[in-house]
């Protein structure tokens, strides 16, 4: 039976668990970055329940191991690319990174749920994997069988489902990282659109507004006109009048 104290120790009984990513959520609810790949050292240090020092010190310690379960830090060319995109289309949804920003997908928080001694949430991860661990061996043919865990059947088999679980995890994870930021640039650009067709109505009303202005334009003039015309009329008819009857002034004695 595998001790906890084992698993803290051995670096290959822990690679042997890695793919049991399935137990973080089963131990406490996992929040992810809003790829839905990786969570960042502080959401890492928050699932554990401790500082993010704490996790930086782990990192330092054991950096092969949790890089071999895919850790990436980020830096140069790299964050830049990242920051452009992600950082403009979800401002609030992600750390703002300095020189460098760890990406931490489940394999190596697992990994650091190994590892973490100080920490009630990594003991119960632990406790998890041991007791199914204790359960799968349970369910094994008895020893002495081809297929038991000594066997040489069950060795092949468990080796072709260790690469197939690793291989899977190595080839999917990429592509739905892939998946998820096409989607976000998808939603990213209904939202400039959808701002587009806002501008658009505003347009297209601020028009009829201008072109009700104008037609009310149009009738004030007609009106004034109208207006000017039955003056210059009275006008005329007025001048007419004068001269078929001049004043008498300068005449009368």
């Amino acid at each position: 039976m595998i001790t906890e104290a084992a698993l803290l120790e051995s670096r290959s009984l822990r690679s042997g668990m890695s793919h049991r990513t399935d137990v973080l959520d089963k131990v406490k609810a996992l929040v992810l970055m809003p790829d839905g790949v990786h969570a960042s050292t502080q959401l890492v240090a928050d699932y554990f329940e401790v500082s993010e020092p704490a996790v930086n010190n782990l990192f330092h310690r054991h950096r092969e191991e949790l890089q071999s379960c895919g850790l990436r830090i980020l830096r140069g060319s790299d964050l830049q690319e990242y920051k452009d995109f992600k950082m403009k289309s979800f401002p609030e949804s992600y750390p703002q990174p300095r020189s460098s920003l760890a990406l931490w997908p489940r394999r190596a928080i697992l990994c650091t749920g190994m590892l973490l001694r100080d920490s009630a949430v990594a003991q119960r991860v632990r406790t998890y994997l041991l007791d199914a661990e204790e359960s799968t061996r349970r369910t094994r043919p008895s020893s002495g069988s081809p297929w038991s865990p000594g066997g040489r059947h069950y060795s092949l088999d468990q080796h072709v489902e260790d690469i197939v679980t690793a291989t899977a995890e190595r080839v999917l994870t990429p592509v739905m990282g892939e998946l998820t930021q096409l989607n976000q640039r998808m939603a990213a650009q209904n939202e400039v659109v959808g701002a587009m067709s806002i501008r658009l109505a505003d347009v297209q009303a601020d028009v009829a507004g201008i072109r009700g202005d104008m037609a009310e334009l149009r009738e004030d003039v007609r009106a004034d006109v109208g207006e000017l015309r039955t003056e210059v009329s009275e006008l005329r008819r007025d001048l007419t009048r004068h001269r078929h009857n001049p004043g008498r002034g300068g005449r009368g004695r």
